[in-house]
């Protein structure tokens, strides 16, 4: 693969700085080898070059919580799909994905080693996984599927080969699923330690797990050579109980007092904050049948999860980007820069956020996230400057250009 000179843009490298004019990105093969002033840099004639075109040069962008095997619909349309056909749904949406800027997600549960297979081999194309496999939940807690009905209605198939359910209650229990999900290939635990929106059976500030249980997880991660804990935690006592057991990351943190914040500033807790989930659950309840109880419940917690977003970032929160997406349709993901531009942080922050401090929760930090020598090539070319208008990314057309691992996956530049 020869080498490729990415100029003529304006230089964001992630790392929050100030953005650079005449600066290139070079790559060999999947790494950068070179990030600096083009004047600086022998180039031997043979490279090719991708045109910025006075767009900005951007990382690839990250997304901290996604469901990349789904997205919502209504529940009869749910019962009249074949199992096997959300294989080739997760395929469009993978691309979709790609194709927004997104060269690397952690999915939040339900896609399967197979799919991240089918990626790494080239199969299909799609970003960077990082798996959960499946959650962690109690009976009759969020992600138990159990309806007023007496019926069992599951957002996703579980309980199938390299999909084990992830129902378990008390501290032997929740060591045996989470070594479950280990043995499946997850390389982050997810729990769900509150209730949450779209359960019909609980309430957002409804806690699960106990602090023993949440406790039992962690340790069975660390025994896995430091595998992290993420946490599905709406409600302040469940988050509490999560950030003092260990859990790396709340997501969605609807309800955020000051005791929880200072906890988790204390022991470096991430936050991924999903502003886009309850949006988009009020936005398309119509068209993708979202039960009655989900819409009630997010026009009831959509005001405080915004306060509570913004709370958290004047405190100094770590936040990293993530949004939910298969709540809504996967490729819409970068309206969340805007939410959370709107919640106070600036287009810079936003971008940082979606891109370092993203890396740093995945614990990919020293090959992804930003644009530096020895890095992966992951990065995007966008039209015009996004720090000017940061809600220009919500349109794909924005996205010109997606180079993931130094292969070009989308250039509407030529």
């Amino acid at each position: 693969m020869a080498k490729k000179i990415v100029k003529n843009g304006l230089l964001v490298d992630g790392n929050g700085g100030e953005p650079e004019k005449g600066s290139i990105v070079v790559v060999d093969g999947s790494r950068i080898v070179y990030v600096g002033a083009e004047n600086d840099y022998l180039a031997t004639g043979e490279e090719s070059v991708v045109d910025a075109q006075g767009g900005t040069i951007l990382p690839g962008i990250i997304d901290t919580h996604v469901h990349m095997m789904m997205e919502f619909s209504p529940v009869s349309q749910r019962l009249e799909t074949p199992f096997s056909f959300k294989y080739y749904q997760a395929a469009k949406y993978l691309e979709n994905t790609l194709h927004a800027g997104i060269t690397s997600v952690r999915d939040a549960l339900g896609t399967d080693l197979g799919v991240k297979k089918a990626i790494k081999e080239g199969l299909i194309s799609g970003p960077r996984l990082q798996l959960s496999i499946n959650a962690l939940t109690i009976t009759g807690g969020h992600g138990d599927g159990y309806t007023v009905s007496g019926n069992t209605v599951d957002l996703l198939d579980s309980d199938y080969p390299g999909m084990p359910s992830g129902k378990c209650d008390g501290v032997a229990e929740v060591r045996k699923k989470t070594r479950e999900m280990l043995r499946a290939g997850a390389e982050v635990i997810k729990v769900h330690a509150t209730g949450g929106v779209l359960s019909a059976t609980d309430h957002p500030e409804f806690t699960q797990f106990s602090p023993d249980e949440l406790k039992a997880i962690v340790e069975e991660g660390q025994f896995r050579k430091g595998v992290k804990v993420m946490a599905h935690a709406q409600g302040a006592e469940g988050i509490k109980n999560a950030v003092r057991a260990g859990i790396h990351s709340i997501e969605h943190g609807i309800f955020l007092d000051d005791e929880t914040i200072e906890l988790m500033i204390e022991n470096g807790t991430y936050l991924v904050p999903t502003l886009l989930a309850p949006v988009a659950v009020l936005e398309t309840a119509d068209e993708k049948g979202m039960p009655d109880s989900a819409v009630e419940k997010s026009k009831e917690v959509i005001e405080q999860h915004r306060e509570s977003f913004t709370k958290a970032y004047k405190a100094g929160v770590k936040i990293a980007m993530g949004t939910d997406a298969g709540v809504m349709k996967h490729g819409t993901n970068l309206r969340e820069l805007g939410l959370m531009a709107d919640g106070g942080m600036t287009p810079m922050e936003t971008i940082v956020a979606s891109t370092k401090t993203a890396a740093e929760c995945l614990g990919w930090e020293d090959k992804v996230g930003t644009l530096e020598q020895g890095k992966l090539a992951d990065l995007i070319i966008v039209k015009g400057n996004p720090l000017e208008d940061i809600y220009s990314l919500a349109d794909n057309d924005t996205i010109q250009v997606v180079v993931k691992n130094g292969k070009v996956e989308k250039n509407t530049l030529v």
